[in-house]
């Protein structure tokens, strides 16, 4: 597992990178869970996305957000989260001038700050928002949302209920040009505990493998 450390708004960021052999190959961060909150890049949900990516012929990269693990810094209330998601694409663009496909995967806090990536990225040709908590952040900067994703939740999540999840797709389905794909697992918490992440992941592969074979946004 390949530990990286680079520069971030605050000091040293941590990450794990697992770079193809393929130069061109297509790039995705994946970021992780409320820092409060016990969330880390070695998170089940991060780490299984990271090697779905992985599996797919992505480059990855997952990392610490400031002042978790060996990262430098203090939690900032997703303002600094923000800054140092920008600095963990650059970083990996940097090493990946070639790649036409750029993705960001989130889980919970992490699809929060995955979503206004988005807004800041016109690179970013896809997201992936694993139960975004439409309960306890504004997700309305979402206008409009700039590219197609995939939004998954669990129909048991108690700590961001479904029916916040489907009023946010239900906006974002408005818009025009883009379209965001909703999956409800059934039985799934907030986690994806269980039987439940191998759904999560395989859904999460096909949809991406889908789009990868499209030329739209």
């Amino acid at each position: 597992m390949p530990e990286v450390i680079f520069a971030g708004p605050e000091g040293r960021l941590e990450g794990r990178y697992h770079p193809q052999k393929e130069k061109d190959a297509p790039i995705a961060i994946v970021l992780h869970p409320h820092p409060q909150f016990g969330g880390t890049m070695n998170n089940k949900v991060v780490y299984n996305l990271h090697y779905a990516f992985y599996n797919m012929g992505f480059t990855v990269l997952r990392f610490n957000f400031r002042g978790v693990g060996r990262s430098q810094g203090e939690y900032d209330q997703g303002v600094g989260e923000l800054s140092d998601a920008a600095s963990a694409l650059d970083y990996l663009q940097s090493m990946n001038n070639n790649s036409k496909h750029c993705w960001v995967a989130g889980f919970s806090f992490g699809a929060w700050i995955g979503m206004q990536l988005l807004m800041r990225r016109p690179e970013i040709t896809g997201f992936i928002s694993v139960s975004p908590p439409a309960n306890m952040y504004d997700f309305s900067f979402l206008a409009p949302c700039p590219s197609s994703g995939l939004i998954i939740n669990g129909t048991s999540d108690r700590v961001a209920p479904p029916a916040d999840t489907s009023a946010l797709v239900n906006k974002l389905h408005e818009q025009k040009g883009i379209t965001i794909t909703h999956e409800e697992v059934e039985g799934a918490d907030h986690f994806f505990q269980g039987p439940h992440m191998d759904t999560l992941i395989d859904t999460t592969t096909d949809y991406v493998k889908r789009r990868l074979t499209e030329s739209t946004r």
